[in-house]
Order: structure tokens, then sequence, then C-alpha cells
């Protein structure tokens, strides 16, 4: 028996196909109250259309965690390596007005 306030171990296994992975390049996100559903695709130059390949289900608190998780690691990841460039996102820059001088 665990005493209180001692985590316990929780033993994961992945299959060895799962464990595999599948690539995902697009991701669509819908909720309703109770869940959060994420759909990983695959888009391919000069192939028509793209395809979903997995899709998971989730309730609201776990996707608020998966959220702080990712953000963890892109931080560690942005410390180590230098900062992610997202193709099509405009840099930090001041729109329209520039100040007086």
């Amino acid at each position: 028996m665990s005493k209180p306030n001692q985590p316990q171990q929780i033993n994961i296994k992945i299959d060895e196909q799962v464990g595999e992975g599948i690539y995902a390049n697009f991701f669509v996100i819908t909720n309703s109250p109770s869940e959060f559903i994420i759909d990983c695709g695959r888009i391919l130059p000069g192939v028509p259309g793209g395809k979903i390949y997995t899709r998971v289900l989730c309730t609201p608190s776990h996707a608020k965690q998966l959220l702080q998780l990712l953000e963890k690691n892109i931080n560690t990841f942005e410390s180590q390596f230098g900062e992610i460039k997202v193709q099509g996102m405009q840099e930090n820059k001041p729109v329209g007005f520039k100040p007086e001088q």
C-alpha cells in the first residue's frame, strides 16, 4: 500500500506499431463542453487533399495539461536550439502607426 502524498508508479506499455509513430503536418482541433477532439493528419505536395491518420479525444482538463506540456517542452527545446520559426507567421513587428520622435 502506498503512503499518502507519495506518487504512485504507473507502468506504461506501447505496442510496436504505435511506437513507430505517425508523421503529421496539420491538425484540426474541435471541442464540445465535455471533450476536445484532436485530428492529426498529413498533406503532401503534389497529392490532392489530405488525410487524417489519428484522432485523440480527451477532456478539457487533459487538453489543458497537453497544452502546458507542449509549452514546457517547446521552451526547453528553444532554450537549447533557438527559436522555432513558423513559416507564414509574421514576426513581432509593430503594425500600423510609427511612434512620434
